[in-house]
Order: C-alpha cells, then sequence, then structure tokens
C-alpha cells in the first residue's frame, strides 16, 4: 500500500495538483499510524494540512478531517491535550458547516470522549459519549453501526470505573445492533467480545472470560486469517486470563503466540509489541524469574521509547512494571528510582489526578512499606486512595486494593485493629463491586486472617482463611498459587497453636500446589521450605530444620543473588537453630550475615534489622556476655522505637528479652521492672488473652521464683497458665512449659509429690506435640531427675539424668551447656552413691562440654527470637514474625544433701591453739578479702554514680555566681569574667556535690567508695553461700573461687589466688581480663594494701553525685569547646532576666556585643542539643508529672533577679523569653525543662530575705536536677571496678577539699606513666600493665565514660588523631593562649603586630604560637599533636603553601573581632545571594562553631592564601577564574556571592565575566559548599543527620528567604514562586541566572 501511495504522490507531484496530493499524504499518514509510526504519521497529516489551509481559506470539511486526522496521532502518542486542541477545532468547523445535529459532530464527540477515558475523566468521557449517541439516535435511527461503537466506548468507561454490570449492559446493546446490522461474523463483532471477555477477567469470571475470547478468536480466524494483529491481540488477552488463573505456561505460550503474529505482521518497533513483551514480563515475574521480567520490560521500554518519544503515559507504565520487579528483588532504592520516573511523565501527561498516578502512589507506598518507612507508605497510599476518590467514586475494586494495602501497614505496626478496620473497608467495597465470590475477597479474608493469627485468635484465623479457600476453590480450581498460600497461611495457624503435624501437613499441600502451579525455583517455594524448617525448629528436629532452611536459600539465591531481604531472614532462622545447638559462633556468624545484607539494602533502622539485633543479643544471653546481649537489645529497641513509636508488640518482646539477661544477671529488680514495661504494652497491644502476654506473665513467676516469693510465682503461673489454656489448645507446648515452672515451685517447696504430678502433666503434652525426642523433653527429665536426687532416690535420679542426656546427644547437641549441667548432676549422684570412679568419669564430660563453650552458668536461657520466612505474592501479607521472650524451663544444677563425716577437718599444728586462731582469723580475713578483689577485677561492678552538670549561656549573665550559690558557697565581688569562679588561674571550675544532700564531696573518695562496696559484696556473697552450705549440709561440686579456708598456717600466695580466680565464672558484666601473673601480681598485692584498711564491714551506698562545671570564659570560648561536651551530662542555662531575648549581649562595663541574647542561646541550645547523638528519651517524675524529655536535658534558669522589683513581672519576663526561644527553636522543645527560677546573686544583697530567696532557688533547682539525674539511662550503667581504679590512677584535676586521699603508689603510677597528653596506646598499656585491660570494646568504653565525666578529653577523631587528653584544664589554658580573644600577649612589637593581624585576618603563624605557648615548655611532639587536636576539630585549619614549616600559617577564623571593616565592593560586579541552608523547623540555627569549620574546610578545598575576613564573612580569591567567592552567615543559612573587578574596557570586562560564568557553571562552587555544610552537620550536628540542606533566595516582594523550587514556568525556568504563606507571589531569580542554575540541581 505504500509503495502505491508513493506512486500516486509522485505522479500527482508532477501534475501540480495539490488536493491529490494532500489526500495521498492523508492516506499514507493513516498507513503510517497503523504501523505504530506516530511521528511519521503525524508528519504526513501535517503536511496535508498545509496544503489544505493553502487551497481552502475558509477552513472547510476537509481542513476539520486533518484536525481530526491529527488528534487521533496526538492521543495515540498520549499527548491528550493536544488532541484536544485538534478534536476541537475540527468541532468548530464542523458545527460551523452542519450545526449541532449530524453524525460528524456525533463522531467528533466520540474522539473527544476517547480522550477523556485516556485521561481518567471517566465522568466527562461519558457525557461526551451520550452527547454523540443522542445525535446519532436522531439522526441515524436505533441500529446503527456508529451507534454500537458509542455503546462501545461507554461499556469501556464503564468497564475501567469498575461498573461491571453497567459495562456489560452497553457491550450487549453494541453487540445487538451489530449483530442485526453486520451478521454474526464481522470483525466488529469479535471486537465485542473480545472487550466482554475483559469485563468477565476484571470481574473474576475467568471461565465466562475465555468463552468470550473465544468467540471473538473465531470470527478473526475466519474473516481476517491466522496472521493478523486482532488475532494476535485476542491471544494475549487468553493469556492474561489464563495468568490469572495460575496457568503460567499456558499464558506464555499464548504470549509467544501472539509475539510471533506481531512480529510476522507489524514493523519491529509497533507498540502493540510492547505490550507483549510487558505480558510476558508479568508472566516471568509471577514464576519468580525477575531478571527475564526486567528483561522483558526493558525490551518493552526500548521500543516505546523509539516509537513513543521519552514522555508518553505507556512509558510511565512500563516503568511501574520495572518497579515492581525491583521491589520483588529488594532493589528498593532502584524501584523508588523508576516510580519516580513514572511519575513524572504521567503528572506532565495526563495530570495530577489520573488513575494511573494513583497506581504509581500506591507502587512507591509498597516499597516505603517493604523499607519499614511506614509513616511514609501511609502517605503515598493516601494520596493514592484520593486520586481514586475523585476520579473512580467511593466503590471502586483499586480502591479496595488501597485500603487493604493500607491495612498491611497498620498490620506490620502492630496496629491490628486499625488494619483489620482497613481490610473490613476493602472488603465491602469488594463484595459490592465484585460480588462475593471473586478472588480479590478471598485475598481480603486471607489478609484479616493474618491479622487474627498475630492477635492469637487462631479459630477466627481459621475461620477466614477457610472462607478465602471455598472462594478459592471455586473460582480458581484446585491446582492454583493463590490456594497455596492459604494452605501455607493454615499452617502458619496450626504452627503456633503447636500442631505442628497439622502445620507440615498444610505446608505439604501448599508445596504440592507450588511445585506443579510454579517453576520449582519459586520464591514461594523457598518461603515454605523455610517455614518447614521453623516447624522443625520448634520439633527440636535441628538437622531436619538446618536442612529445610538450605533448600530455601539455595533456591533465593539462585534467585535473587546473596543481597536480599529473605536471604537475611534465612540466615536468621538458621541462627536460631545453631543457638539452640550451642554452636554460638555459628549462629553469630549467621546473624552478621543476616545483618550485612540487610544494612546494604535497607536503611539501618528498618525493623528487620531490630530483630536481627534482637537475634544476636540472644545468643549472647545464651553465651553469658550480657553486656553485649544488652547492647543488641538496646540497639533493636532503638529502631523500634523509631519504626513503631512506643508501644507496639515488636517493643514488648525487646523488653523481654532484656528481661531475660537482667534475670540471668540475677538484677531481679531490673528484670521485674522491664517485664512490667512488657506487659503494659502487650495488654494494650495483644489484650490480656494473647500467648505472648501468657508468656510475660510466666516470665515474672520465674523472677519471683528466684527470689522466694514463692506464692506471688505460683499467682503469675497461675495467669500464664489460664491465658495460655484459653488462647491455646490444650495440648500446646506453652502450656507444658507453664506446668513445668510450677512443678518447680512445688519442687522448692519440698512438695515433691506435687512436683512429680505437675511434671508428668507436663511431660505428657510434649510428648503428645513435640515427640519423644525433644531437646525440651531433656529439661523436664532433668528437673524430674533433680526431684528424686532431692528426696534421695538416687537411682531414679540417675535413670531420668540418662534420659536427658540421651536426648540431647540424639538431638545432635553433644557440646550444649545444658548437657555439661546434667551430666554434673548424675556425678553428684554417683558421688552420693559412693561410686566415684563413675562420678569422675561424668563430671570430666560436664567440664570438656563447659571448656569447650566457655560457659558455666546456663541456668535459665531464653527462648531464642524466631523469624518465619516470608512470601513475595500479591494476595499474600508477608508471613508474621514470631518473638518468644520466656526463658525455658529451669535446667536447675543438682545440691544435695551430704554426710558430716565427708568434710574436711581442720588440723591441730605444733602452735598453741590461741595463736593458731588469732592467726587464721587475721590471715584468713585478708586472704577472704584479696580473693574478693581478684575477683572483682573479673567480675565485679556497680551502677554509675556520677554524673557531670554544666553551667553554660551567653557572656557576662552570672553563670558562675549561680553555681557558687548552688554549691553553697561565699559570692565574690567585681569577678573577672575569665576567673569568675576563684581568684586562681583555673580555666575549669568542679564542684562534687551528693545529690541526696547537697554535701561536697571529693570525686576520688567516691570512686574508692565504690571499689570497696564492689569488693564487698564480692566478699559477702562468698561468705553467705558458705554459710548457707554449712547450714544445710549440702555438697557441691564447683570451681574453687576462694582460697582453702581450712588450712590456715599456709596461706597461699597472690599468685596462687590469681591462677585460682583466673578459672573462675566469666563476668555478666564485662569480658574476662588476661592475667599474667609475674607481671601484675605485685601490683595487684599493692592496690589490694593501698585499699584494704577500709574495707572491713563497708555498707553499700546508693547515693547519686554531681560534678558541676563552669568553665572560665566558656561563653566567650564557646566555640572552642566541642570536645568538652557531652550527651550524657546534664546543662543549666542561664540568661539575664532584665535584658530582652532580642538585645544585644552586654558587656560588664555596659558594651553591646555584635550578638543578641537569642542568637547566644541559639548557639549553647544547638552546640549541646545539635551535637549529641543520643537519641534516647526518659521520663522524669517532676513535681508528682511523669514527663518525657529528650536528651540531653538543658535546664532554663535566670540571674539577675535583683534587678527585677516586681516578682510576677519577673515570672512574666521569664516566660516571654521561654516563649521566644521555643518558638526559634521548636526542634529542642523536648530537651529543654523551664524552671522559672530566677536568682538574685548580687554579693552585696546579702539581706535575711535575700538568703531565703536564694536557698529556695537552689533547693528548687537541686530538686529538679535530683528527679533528671534518678531517671537517667547513663545513672543506670554497670561500671566495672577496673574503671573505677584507672579513673583514680588518671584523676589529675586538684579537688577543693578533704585532698588528702593519693598515696604513694598510685602516685608513683601517676608520675611516671601518666602524662597530660597521651595515645590511646598509652593508656592501653598502662592498663595491661596494672590488670586493669579487659578487652577493646570496654577500654574505649571506659575511656568514653571518663571523658562523659569530664575527667579526660578522648579524642576520636580520626585514625591520625586518636588522643586522650588528661589535664583538661591544662588544655583549655593552651587553647587560650593560642586564640587570645580579649587581650594582646605581652611580648615584642612583632609578637603585638601578629596578635592585630592574627585578629583582623584570622591568620595566625608557627611562630606567634611558639611564642604564647613557651610558658608551657612543650615539646615538638606534644605541640604538633595539640595542633592537631585542634585541626581535629577544626579550632584552626593549617594554609598549604610552600613555605617553610617554621613559618606555616594557619587560619582561626574565631580570632576576628566583631569590629573588623567589612569588603569594599564598590569596584566588583557582584552577583546575587545564593542561600545555602535549611528549613528553620529542621534547623533553626547555624553555630558559628559549624560556619567557621565551612570556612576552614573551603580553605582547604580551595587551598587558597589570599583569603579575607571579617566578622561572620570570608572572601576567597580563586586565582584561575579571576573572582571571588563570599561565604557569610545568616542564623540557619549560609549566603554565597561571586564578584569579579569592574574594568573599564568593556572587551576585558566581557571577556573577564565569560571566564567567571564558565567557572561557575563548571566548578558549581555553591554544590560544594552546599556537601561540605551537609557534611559538617552530619559529622558534628548528629541529631540532624537527616536534615538537607537546600538552596534559598530572598522574595522579591516580602523580602523573605524562599526555597528555589523546580521552575514553575517552562518558558522562563528563573521564575520563582515564593513559598512564604503570606506571600506567593512570582518573582524573577537573579539569583538563579547568576548561579545557572539547572533542574537536576534545583530538585536535590
Amino acid at each position: 500500500a505504500t509503495a502505491y501511495i508513493d506512486k500516486a504522490l509522485q505522479i500527482a507531484d508532477k501534475l501540480q495538483l495539490q488536493d491529490r496530493i494532500a489526500q495521498y499524504l492523508d492516506r499514507r499518514g493513516k498507513i503510517k499510524r497503523l504501523e505504530g509510526d506516530y511521528d511519521s504519521a503525524l508528519l504526513n497529516y501535517k503536511k496535508s494540512l498545509k496544503i489544505k489551509l493553502e487551497i481552502d481559506k475558509n477552513e472547510g470539511l476537509f481542513i476539520s478531517t486533518s484536525y481530526n486526522n491529527i488528534g487521533c496521532i496526538y492521543n495515540e502518542q498520549g499527548k491528550y491535550d493536544d488532541a484536544l486542541c485538534m478534536y476541537e477545532k475540527s468541532l468548530k468547523i464542523l458545527l460551523s458547516l452542519f450545526g449541532n445535529i449530524h453524525p460528524r459532530i456525533a463522531k467528533m464527540y466520540n474522539n473527544i470522549g476517547l480522550v477523556y477515558s485516556h485521561q481518567g475523566k471517566c465522568d466527562e468521557a461519558v457525557s461526551m459519549y451520550e452527547k454523540s449517541l443522542e445525535i446519532q439516535l436522531s439522526t441515524l435511527g436505533n441500529d446503527h453501526p456508529s451507534i454500537a461503537a458509542t455503546y462501545h466506548n461507554m461499556g469501556q468507561v464503564y468497564d475501567a470505573q469498575g461498573k461491571y454490570d453497567d459495562s456489560l449492559r452497553m457491550y450487549q446493546k453494541s453487540l445487538k445492533i451489530k449483530l442485526s446490522t453486520l451478521g454474526d461474523n464481522h470483525p466488529s463483532i469479535a471486537a465485542t467480545y473480545n472487550d466482554m471477555g475483559n469485563v468477565y477477567s476484571h470481574h473474576g469470571k475467568y471461565n465466562d472470560a475465555v468463552i468470550m475470547y473465544e468467540k471473538s478468536l473465531k470470527i478473526h480466524l475466519s474473516t481476517i486469517g491466522d496472521n493478523h494483529p486482532k488475532i494476535a491481540s485476542t491471544y494475549s488477552n487468553m493469556g492474561s486470563v489464563y495468568q490469572q488463573q495460575g496457568k503460567y505456561d499456558d499464558a506464555l505460550s499464548l504470549f509467544e503466540k501472539s509475539l510471533k503474529i506481531q512480529l510476522s505482521t507489524l514493523s519491529d518497533n509497533h507498540p502493540s509489541i510492547t505490550a507483549t513483551y510487558s505480558n510476558m514480563g508479568s508472566i516471568y515475574q509471577h514464576q519468580g524469574k525477575y531478571d527475564d521480567a526486567a528483561c522483558m520490560y526493558e525490551k518493552s521500554l526500548k521500543i516505546q521509547l523509539l516509537s513513543l518519544g521519552d514522555n508518553h503515559p505507556d512509558i510511565a507504565t512500563t516503568y511501574n512494571n520495572m518497579g515492581l520487579v525491583y521491589d520483588h528483588q529488594g532493589k528498593y532504592g532502584d524501584a523508588e528510582y523508576v516510580y519516580k520516573k513514572s511519575l513524572k511523565i504521567q503528572l506532565s501527561t495526563v495530570g495530577d489526578n489520573h488513575p494511573s498516578i494513583a497506581t504509581t502512589y500506591h507502587n512507591m507506598g509498597q516499597v516505603y512499606s517493604q523499607q519499614g518507612k511506614y509513616d511514609d507508605a501511609v502517605c503515598m497510599y493516601e494520596k493514592s486512595l484520593k486520586v481514586q476518590l475523585s476520579t473512580l467514586g467511593d466503590y471502586h475494586p483499586h480502591i479496595a486494593d488501597t485500603h487493604s494495602s493500607m491495612g498491611s501497614v497498620y498490620d506490620r505496626q502492630g496496629k491490628y485493629d486499625e488494619a483489620v478496620s482497613m481490610y473490613e473497608k476493602a472488603l465491602q467495597i469488594q463484595l459490592s463491586a465484585l460480588g462475593d465470590n471473586h478472588p480479590s475477597i478471598a485475598a481480603t479474608y486471607n489478609k484479616i486472617g493474618t491479622v487474627y493469627d498475630k492477635q492469637a485468635k487462631y479459630d477466627d484465623a481459621e475461620c477466614m482463611y477457610e472462607k478465602s479457600l471455598k472462594i478459592q476453590l471455586s473460582t480458581l480450581g484446585d491446582n492454583h498459587p493463590s490456594i497455596a498460600i492459604t494452605y501455607h497461611n493454615m499452617g502458619l495457624v496450626y504452627s503456633h497453636q503447636g500442631k505442628y503435624n497439622d502445620a507440615v501437613y498444610m505446608y505439604d499441600k501448599s508445596l504440592k500446589i507450588e511445585l506443579s502451579a510454579i517453576d520449582d525455583n519459586h520464591p514461594s517455594i523457598a518461603a515454605t521450605y523455610g517455614n518447614m524448617g521453623n516447624v522443625y525448629y520448634e520439633q527440636g528436629k535441628y538437622d531436619d530444620a538446618v536442612y529445610m532452611y538450605e533448600k530455601s536459600l539455595k533456591i533465593l539465591l539462585s534467585i535473587f543473588g546473596d543481597n536480599h531481604p529473605s536471604i537475611a531472614t534465612t540466615c536468621s532462622n538458621m541462627a536460631n537453630v545453631y543457638q539452640h545447638q550451642g554452636k554460638y559462633d555459628d549462629a553469630i556468624c549467621m546473624c552478621e550475615k543476616s545483618l550485612k545484607v540487610q544494612l546494604s539494602i535497607l536503611d539501618d533502622n528498618h525493623p528487620s534489622v531490630a530483630t536481627t539485633y534482637s537475634n544476636m543479643g540472644s545468643t549472647y544471653d545464651e553465651q553469658g556476655k550480657y553486656d553485649d546481649a544488652v547492647s543488641m537489645y538496646e540497639k533493636s529497641l532503638k529502631i523500634q522505637l523509631l519504626a513503631f513509636g512506643d508501644n507496639h508488640p515488636s517493643i514488648a518482646t525487646t523488653y523481654g528479652n532484656m528481661g531475660n539477661v537482667y534475670y540471668h544477671q540475677g538484677k531481679l529488680d531490673d528484670a521485674i521492672s522491664i517485664y512490667e514495661k512488657s506487659l503494659k504494652i502487650k495488654l494494650s497491644t495483644l489484650g490480656d488473652n494473647h500467648p505472648s502476654t501468657s508468656t510475660t506473665y510466666n516470665n515474672l513467676g520465674l523472677v519471683y521464683s528466684k527470689q522466694g516469693k514463692h506464692d506471688d510465682a505460683v499467682n503469675m503461673f497461675k495467669k500464664s497458665h489460664k491465658i495460655a489454656l484459653s488462647a491455646l489448645d490444650d495440648n500446646h507446648p506453652s502450656i507444658a512449659s507453664t506446668y513445668g515452672n510450677m512443678g518447680n515451685i512445688d519442687q522448692h517447696q519440698g512438695n515433691y509429690d506435687d512436683a512429680e504430678w505437675v511434671y508428668g502433666k507436663s511431660l505428657k503434652i510434649q510428648l503428645s506435640t513435640l515427640g519423644d525426642n525433644h531437646p525440651s523433653m531433656a529439661t523436664t527429665y532433668n528437673n524430674m531427675g533433680l526431684g528424686y536426687q532431692l528426696q534421695g532416690k538416687y537411682d531414679d535420679a540417675i535413670s531420668f539424668y540418662k534420659k536427658a542426656a540421651a536426648i540431647l546427644m540424639d538431638a545432635g547437641l553433644p557440646n550444649h551447656p545444658t548437657l555439661a549441667t546434667i551430666h554434673n548432676n548424675m556425678a553428684t549422684c554417683y558421688d552420693l552413691l559412693n561410686r566415684h570412679d563413675e562420678a569422675t568419669k561424668i563430671r570430666q564430660k560436664s567440664d570438656d562440654i563447659r571448656n569447650d563453650v566457655q560457659q558455666l552458668d546456663v541456668i535459665n536461657q531464653p527462648s531464642a527470637t524466631l523469624i518465619n520466612q516470608s512470601q513475595d505474592t500479591a494476595q499474600q501479607q508477608e508471613l508474621p514474625t514470631k518473638a518468644n521472650s520466656n526463658p525455658d524451663l529451669s535446667n536447675q544444677q543438682a545440691s544435695n544433701p551430704s554426710n558430716t563425716d565427708d568434710q574436711d577437718r581442720i588440723q591441730q599444728s605444733p602452735y598453741q591453739i590461741n595463736d593458731i586462731y588469732l592467726y587464721c582469723a587475721v590471715a584468713l580475713k585478708e586472704k577472704q578479702y584479696f580473693a574478693a578483689y581478684v575477683q572483682a577485677l573479673q567480675q565485679g561492678s556497680c551502677k554509675n554514680k556520677v554524673i557531670r552538670a554544666m553551667f553554660t549561656g551567653p557572656q557576662y549573665v552570672g553563670k558562675s555566681s549561680i553555681m557558687r550559690v548552688f554549691t553553697q558557697q561565699q559570692l565574690v565581688n567585681s569577678q573577672d569574667a575569665t576567673q569568675v569562679v576563684d581568684q586562681s588561674d583555673k580555666m575549669v571550675h568542679l564542684k562534687v556535690y551528693k545529690i541526696k544532700d547537697r554535701t561536697t564531696y571529693n570525686l576520688r573518695r567516691i570512686w574508692e567508695n565504690n571499689i570497696q562496696e564492689i569488693v564487698q559484696l564480692q566478699y559477702d556473697n562468698h561468705i553467705k553461700n558458705q554459710q548457707i552450705s554449712q547450714s544445710t549440709y549440702q555438697q557441691t561440686r564447683t570451681e574453687p573461687l576462694f582460697i582453702n579456708e581450712d588450712i590456715p598456717n599456709d596461706i597461699q600466695s597472690t599468685a596462687e589466688i590469681l591462677q585460682t580466680s583466673s578459672t573462675a565464672t566469666a563476668s555478666p558484666h564485662t569480658q574476662t581480663a588476661p592475667i599474667d601473673n609475674s607481671l601484675i601480681s605485685q601490683n595487684y598485692r599493692d592496690f589490694f594494701q593501698y585499699y584494704f584498711p577500709s574495707w572491713i564491714n563497708k555498707t553499700a551506698d546508693d547515693s547519686q553525685y554531681a560534678k558541676i562545671w563552669d568553665f572560665g570564659g566558656h561563653s566567650i570560648y564557646h566555640v572552642t569547646h566541642q570536645p568538652f561536651l557531652s550527651s550524657n551530662s546534664i546543662y543549666i542555662l542561664v540568661f539575664n532576666i532584665n535584658q530582652n531575648i532580642h538585645d544585644k549581649v552586654l558587656t560588664r562595663d555596659g558594651q553591646s556585643l555584635n550578638i543578641t541574647y537569642l542568637q547566644s542561646m541559639q548557639e549553647w541550645l544547638t552546640s549541646i542539643i545539635g551535637g549529641s547523638d543520643n537519641q534516647n528519651k526518659m521520663i522524669a517524675n517532676i513535681d508528682d508529672d511523669q514527663v518525657e524529655y529528650s536528651l540531653p536535658v538543658v535546664i532554663l534558669v535566670a540571674s539577675h533577679g535583683d534587678e527585677i522589683t516586681n516578682k510576677q513581672q519577673g515570672i512574666d519576663h521569664f516566660i516571654e523569653f521561654e516563649r521566644e526561644l521555643r518558638n526559634t527553636m521548636a526542634c529542642y522543645n523536648s530537651n529543654i525543662y523551664s524552671s522559672r527560677f530566677i536568682f538574685n546573686c548580687n554579693p552585696n544583697d546579702n539581706s535575711q530575705t535575700t538568703l531565703v530567696e536564694r536557698e529556695q532557688c537552689s533547693l528548687r533547682l537541686h530538686e529538679i536536677m535530683k528527679s533528671f539525674v534518678e531517671s537517667l539511662p547513663f545513672m543506670c550503667n554497670p561500671i566495672p571496678i577496673r574503671w573505677y581504679i584507672m579513673a583514680t590512677i588518671l584523676h589529675t584535676q586538684t579537688d577543693t577539699i578533704d585532698d588528702k586521699l593519693a598515696s604513694s603508689f598510685i602516685d608513683q603510677i601517676r608520675a611516671t606513666r601518666v602524662r597530660k597528653l597521651m595515645t590511646i596506646q598509652e593508656i592501653q598499656s598502662l592498663a595491661e600493665d596494672l590488670g586493669l585491660y579487659g578487652s577493646s570494646d570496654e577500654f574505649i568504653a571506659m575511656l568514653s565514660y571518663l571523658h562523659d565525666l569530664g575527667e579526660i578529653i578522648f579524642c576520636r577523631k580520626s585514625n591520625d588523631c586518636e588522643m586522650v587528653v588528661t589535664d583538661v584544664d591544662w588544655l583549655l589554658h593552651i587553647f587560650r593562649a593560642i586564640i587570645q580573644l580579649h587581650e594582646c600577649p605581652s611580648g615584642s612589637f612583632k609578637i603585638q603586630s601578629l596578635y592585630e593581624e592574627a585578629s583582623e585576618t584570622g591568620k595566625i603563624s608557627t611562630k606567634y604560637i611558639d611564642y604564647v605557648l613557651q610558658t608551657y615548655k612543650l615539646d615538638n611532639a606534644t605541640k604538633n599533636s595539640i595542633i592537631s587536636l585542634m585541626e581535629a576539630y577544626d579550632i584552626l585549619c593549617t594554609i598549604e603553601s610552600d613555605n617553610d614549616e617554621d613559618d606555616r600559617q594557619y587560619f582561626v577564623p574565631y580570632l576576628l573581632r566583631p569590629d573588623v571593616e567589612q569588603f569594599d565592593l564598590t569596584q566588583y560586579d557582584v552577583s546575587e545571594i545564593l542561600y545555602i541552608g535549611y528549613e528553620n523547623s529542621d534547623i533553626p540555627y547555624i553555630p558559628d562553631g559549624i560556619y567557621y569549620c565551612l570556612l576552614s574546610s573551603c580553605l582547604k578545598e580551595w587551598n587558597n592564601t589570599e583569603v579575607e575576613l571579617y566578622y561572620q564573612c570570608a572572601k576567597f580569591y580563586l586565582t584561575k577564574s579571576c573572582h571571588y567567592i563570599i561565604i557569610t552567615k545568616d542564623n540557619s543559612h549560609i549566603g554565597l556571592q561571586y564578584c569579579y573587578q569592574k574594568l573599564d574596557f568593556p572587551a576585558s570586562t566581557n571577556s573577564i565575566m565569560s571566564k567567571v560564568k564558565t567557572s561557575i557553571y563548571e566548578n558549581r562552587p555553591h554544590n560544594i559548599v552546599k556537601e561540605k555544610l551537609s557534611s559538617l552537620m552530619n559529622e558534628r550536628m548528629s541529631k540532624f543527620k537527616r536534615a538537607i540542606a537546600r538552596y534559598y533566595t530572598r522574595c522579591k516582594r516580602c523580602n523573605k528567604l524562599t526555597l528555589i523550587e523546580v521552575k514553575n514556568d517552562p518558558q522562563d525556568e528563573n521564575l520563582i514562586q515564593c513559598q512564604n504563606r503570606k506571600c506567593y507571589k512570582l518573582f524573577k531569580s537573579q539569583t538563579a541566572i547568576d548561579w545557572m542554575f539547572y533542574d537536576q540541581e534545583r530538585k536535590d
């Protein structure tokens, strides 16, 4: 056809027949359109139109036809607005030619309706079709084919709206007309059958759909043959139905048939082919062949880009499909990226209110949900819902899908009631729109069942699954993947009920379907294997479990590679098995593998990461590494609190697991406290009848049992038992566990018969549910054996112990700690039967196991956290995570009655008896304490008792005076600002006071008391155990922790005691320190001799202390104090009540500084809070009110109360000051406590009234601090004794009272080994030599603790700068010497000139530094280390140059005086200011420290020695680019300008300007500054890591800063809309022009 048209065109052209040329161009355009070559079609139609317009000036019918043709092409290209424009032009001509009632007019309304339909404007489309129909009925009668076409189009719209009955009614009307006019074998009738098939398919009536498609196919085959594109289309539609039915191979076969026809009849780049590729991609996606799916979508995309351009709705659809694949592959970042590309196209082509936009929002919501970003997910679903409601009405199936997806998010958040509510909304819509027998309804029943399962409403869950199954079997047949999912979910319910055989049966049914319906390498099959592994794990069949997990893992690795969330899940499950097998290293290895995968693909705050941390915590708990366990649980808890809030079941589980650790550590009160936290959450989220609630009651019972509160324990067990019986089958393993624990109580109370009866009930359940070889059976047999042993029935006891041991051996646990306990119990029985050889042999087995696992105490270990495998399938909610936190049944080690004749006796010696006993008493006491001391060094600790409180605030507000009043010292007149504390030369003044009664203490004395308390506890415990043993005549064989007390005349050596202690039980607080007796035994003895005299009868003291800090002049030097701040401190922020917050800060002489009180307060708050990485919160009891605060806490107090005459006026001023501060720093509100205390610190006013007021203010401030200190997590940390001893050694600050504690021994160490500046390696070597080194992690934690207290400065800024400063005051003096802000150092004229130059330029030289530091007598190494430390904290910056090392310059911006003159820019062309910064709600203020660091960083970047500075402004000259960059500070923004010199020669000026513009465009200096600012904020302002720096400009109308957004006007990208609410004006931005923004940069 094209060849003939081309010939015709040649002839017409020769004959100059313009009308024929236009006609042939139209025909060629039609051919190109059919070929899918829309650009060529459009070109021909436009050429035709041009000719027609030249021929027909009146725009007649032919021109109307051209407009219509062009509109059709625009419609195909997705350019809907352009299409409408053309159709309206055509319509206008037709109306002028034919009036309102003509068939051509009706046809044009039809075309306009098609465009509206494509735009998702369904109501407008129906309106157009109705207009068309009205005209057709009046002009053509009732049975014209055109009327049938209109009915057909209306049917398509109703189908899109989900109005399936209305749609079928329209198609049937259309069909009736066509049959009467065209016969029963016309292609048009085939088209109607085809579209009716689509409706049936959407309605879930798949068999009816196939019948329609077969009718369509039969007609097409008879009329157009078997190789026509319409045949291909029908094959594709039939393939889609087979896909819905789960017949993936049949579907793929039909798609391949379709593709073969299309490739033979259409061009390779025809749009129809893209649809087939997409359909094939969808099949591969459902089969789990994600790489093949991506390949198909990429083929589709390639054709679409060639044929449709890069901005067509179909391309957006393909991006959406690719996003789904990436989502399944766990490539969430890639998925989000392509969804955003899709969204961009859709917004530009169909507007912001089209159903396809809703789909993209929905898909983005799914990605956010997978990433654990639940709030973002809900936001996306709400956006989707809003569009759907406005375009599809209230009862469309897609709206049900969105409600369902929102329900899934609530489900993941643990908001189960909200989840069910959403699912019920979805169900209501589906029942209304789809009837009661649609697969989508089955899917919703499935999701509701999943929630009921999590709520332990197992009967309700099973009912839902049965409803789902009934629908699926009737609509999908018995072999569809969705049915496999339902069987799978029913298996989960049975598993949670403890019906493990039923669960395996269901999984087998699921697996059978999956293997027959989908490829045997599909993620769903991997999920089933994984959950079967979970059942085997619960049954104690650990090898079978590992086998299943490995099968699952093999499939997942082949599909996803080694970096998918499912891989991480499987690794976690395998870790659980290894943990229960006692293979702890393997378990940790698997957890670390899981964690590595999760951190690489998920956000580091994703709930799955929290689960892995919990699993690691469980393993550490089993190993007895309790600190590590708590650390892992705290990491988990931190993530969960961020992800879920503070009321989620997962948080309750983590609290429960932490409670288990405390239980194992013997911290029973802490265990009860945290179990109660867990219980409170469970009761509020899961109700009082959930198995998890039962678990917590059970755990509380175990704690009460251990406390000897047997009645309370029984009460808890009964509660647990009652819930378990009501929520679970009465044959569930959890019920067996409760019976077992109740049996333990009976046994403890000597009710052996009752215990035996209860154990029997437990045993019966276990045998019926777990089989006779489950590891928990070993626990029951062990406990029963213990009962017989306590009754003296040793043979019976041995019989049960043997049963227990055999089970563990058969389970593949030959090295499990529990087996060691059982062997030990058995050995004790043999000993009691005088079968000592057998006892020795069995006990050796126990010892061998313990040596292998390096763990002695294995009693009451908690269950592991189990993760159930999740399925990625459209109709299956992610399978639930199961987390148990209850301790196992007690594995009690026997301690049995023995014969007094078997006890060793003290033999008589040649000495007189009285002398012997006196010698024994003294020697034994010393040996006992020394052994206790050595043992304490390995495992002793007590809670932290000291915290630092720092007085801060603007200059000259009276901070130090308030401190003196607060610490009950005398006020001083006329104090200098830098020496306000006292008349010494100290930069730091401190007081340590007891929070209980405000008495002043010596810090070193506190530490020594702590040391003595820890050792006394060790000693008391030993004596208590000894007394119990003697009074009950019990004998146990344990490793000796103390000396042999029955040999008084042969005192053991220090080395012997050390050797004895080195074999003791590992500490639950810290790792055991390695002991080299030859090196440290003398140090041990020396420390012991120093501390020993004051130990006898030392009582424990729970007092807490505050170490009050006040920097001398710290308000002036605050920019240098970042190294001294800590997030684990309390801050008292002081302001002058007599000054307005916007006033300039006044000096003592009344001079105004260039900074307001608000700015100064902002500086301090940002430095203190913003620089803290502590995300913890605390609940403080303030005035009997429980209030939550973020850390660190800042207490706001006021000074200069003497200048306020009216007390209420002062309070009002305080409130006003506070309100203004909070309004400008809203993000800090939860950190600030407003005390409203106003101190009168006038030293000349000592009237009785004033003294009383001062005391009242001090007491009130004291009570507030006390409330905070008692609630701070930092004060609950256990501090090892080693830390206190190291603190005493490193303590170089002189206390003000009672400083007579130093010993010659400690002084000698300090004099020879401690320097003011030390490397970490030097400190570590010191600790090792003194036997005070535990582990690397503990050592770093110790240094951090001492840093928090202000005892040292611990710098870890980089590998090159890891150092410790032991004399804080000394370092501050050095900082002050280098940065002289107030007074010129005395010296030569040259030195004074250097100082003046420094204060004007911000630069100092090496010679200047050498001079000001000469009084400190520093060697070069120390001096260089200090310079390195200052550089690490950006206090100064080296200016790189070719100068000699001795004359190096440093950039120190803090030196600049506020009165330095600003730059004169009158001779320069200057750009508009571009602002870089943050929204006020994110970061309200950028502190000076960050700004000066930014200048230093830019200096390094540009290596620029020509920098000029004045106060809060710097000008860098970029030599190669011939221009300056000016950087200024403006609250929460950094201002940026560039300028270049004006010249009198236009040509030269233009040349420079061109060079500058090129430099700005190519080098993007604003990008550099923005990235550096972001980097600095992330590093030094940890609180704001998530804040994003953006570009701003100043609005020309309102003069406020506004965000530079994406361009508003496509024709003028520099047109900006002000974002300020009261403005919103458009203005042309010179800033955007000067800095040459481009689109991508604006989005950043």
